[in-house]
């Protein structure tokens, strides 16, 4: 025996048996039981109310009003239209969070006075209920009006002064010392990826201004969105309005970057400052625990760096920030410490990417710093594997590899004239040629052009080692072939470490 739906089937159900109970639970007790199936008639039912709206679903949203109802029923409704005159993502963030509502968008993506609300029941007068949940909606945006209204009375400048009340961390200081930080650090990052340095300056000083806000105090989420708007309202220049709504993003993965320079400058800026921040106080995360989100913030780097080919050494970047702090807040092994996380994050992220692992080691191994490079080299090096000097190069490099470890760590430079083996005088020749190219190219940022000229070297290194007794009874014959091999090392490496390739 088992219950149905509390109004629609008052009297209890027998179940003869296992296989009778989904279909018997749907026929007679009106509760569609598969969670999968529910889900995919709430999803129609929605479709076909929005018409020819479009409706927003977040999938978090599907999922907790599927779990609310045994059996869906959307309904339309409509709220006053001159809420509309609020920011949309207030509306919505109050339709969604505040009451499982679904609000609806124009072809334009504009926001439109009406939504859709997921009933369990079939009421004899859905418009009952419909009106008694719009009477609802009514309450929760007149609360968000005022509070934007209200808000709009001050100037965002104006409550900066209320940040030095704000502590951002007891060991690092108020949110006002954060934000001159900030506006710092994101001057001197400007004119590395096209910003304004004055725009970007200034979007970082009222980037954090919206926390004091009550739009934000009642919607945490609206961090940077709404001080966008009232950036909007002061008359501030339209790129600092779009820095302030930018620089929280990337906020999670498949994020996107923020739309305009300045606000990539101030994105930055923020995550690198948190970073050395938190990190410098010892708060490094420990396995699932990373409550300043520096796993976020790390990642956030690396797709700034990286998808916007950012030209900076992120060493460099993260002494600049270490800057704003006491003089003696990020000892280098700490900083070390902070690039070697935030690299980790980059070598997941160029997994996701679909990158193979292997050559994400050989280029991170010869270009950790320039993420910028990662991606130029990786592919490049990708194309190189496919052809037939790969495996061979690959090989002959690890080798190269094993054999200078043992040797003296001050090899000078080769002297062509002691080379007697024909064997060894051709492999120089081939790397006098070659070894320049690759520098030229490598330098130049023609990676592929560089993998390219050391398939030259593929038959005078293997007649090399067949040819020729690297440790030589000789101490210099022997000295000058393995400064021979350094210099060949260095060539082949240039663009990343062949032996990592080697299986």
């Amino acid at each position: 025996v088992t219950e149905g739906h509390r109004f629609h089937c008052p009297e209890p159900l027998s179940v003869a048996s296992a296989q009778d109970y989904e279909g018997l639970l749907e026929r007679q007790g009106r509760v569609v039981a598969h969670f999968e199936t529910r889900r995919g008639r709430l999803v129609d039912g929605l479709l076909r109310a929005a018409g020819d709206d479009h409706i927003i679903m977040p999938e978090a949203l599907l999922d907790e009003v599927n779990s609310l109802v045994e059996w869906p029923v959307v309904l339309n409704a409509q709220f006053d239209d001159g809420f509309l005159s609020v920011p949309q993502e207030c509306l919505i963030l109050t339709m969604q969070q505040n009451q499982k509502y679904f609000a609806c968008t124009d072809a334009s993506g504009r926001l439109v006075n009406r939504f859709l609300l997921v009933s369990n029941l079939e009421s004899r007068d859905p418009s009952v209920v419909a009106h008694g949940n719009e009477r609802v909606l009514r309450a929760r945006l007149s609360d968000a009006k005022f509070f934007y209204d209200q808000d709009r009375k001050r100037p965002l400048e104006s409550r900066l002064s209320g940040m030095e009340q704000v502590v951002h961390h007891n060991k690092i200081g108020s949110q006002a010392q954060r934000v001159d930080r900030l506006a710092g650090l994101s001057f001197q990052l400007a004119p590395l990826v096209g910003a304004d340095p004055g725009l970007a300056q200034r979007a970082a000083r009222l980037a954090k201004a919206d926390l004091l806000t009550d739009m934000v105090g009642e919607f945490p989420e609206l961090q940077g969105v709404i001080g966008s708007y009232y950036a909007q309202h002061d008359g501030e220049d339209a790129a600092v309005a779009d820095a302030i709504r930018g620089h929280y993003h990337p906020r999670f993965a498949g994020d996107s970057l923020p739309s305009n320079p300045e606000g990539l400058a101030v994105a930055l800026a923020d995550k690198l400052e948190t970073l050395v921040g938190i990190w410098g106080i010892g708060l490094v995360p420990t396995g699932e625990k990373d409550p300043f989100g520096l796993r976020r913030a790390a990642l956030g780097v690396v797709r700034i760096l990286v998808e916007s080919s950012i030209p900076a050494s992120l060493s460099h970047l993260l002494g600049q920030t270490a800057v704003g702090f006491r003089p003696d807040w990020a000892a280098a092994e700490t900083l070390k410490a902070i690039q070697d996380f935030i690299t980790e994050r980059g070598r997941r992220y160029l997994r996701d990417q679909g990158f193979d692992a292997n050559a994400i080691e050989a280029v991170l191994a010869e270009c950790p710093g320039r993420l910028d490079q990662w991606r130029p080299r990786l592919k490049a090096l990708e194309a190189f594997m496919k052809g037939p000097a790969s495996p061979a190069l690959a090989s002959a490099n690890k080798r190269i590899g094993n054999i200078l470890k043992k040797a003296p760590t001050s090899l000078r430079e080769y002297n062509i004239d002691q080379l007697v083996e024909p064997a060894e005088r051709a492999l120089a020749q081939s790397l006098s040629r070659v070894g320049p190219q690759a520098q030229a190219h490598t330098a130049e940022g023609r990676y592929a052009q560089a993998l390219e000229g050391l398939a030259e070297l593929r038959q005078p290194v293997d007649t090399f080692f067949d040819e020729v007794m690297v440790n030589a009874e000789d101490p210099s014959v022997r000295e000058n072939r393995l400064a021979l091999l350094a210099a060949l090392h260095r060539a082949m490496n240039q663009v990343a470490d062949l032996s990592r390739l080697a299986t």
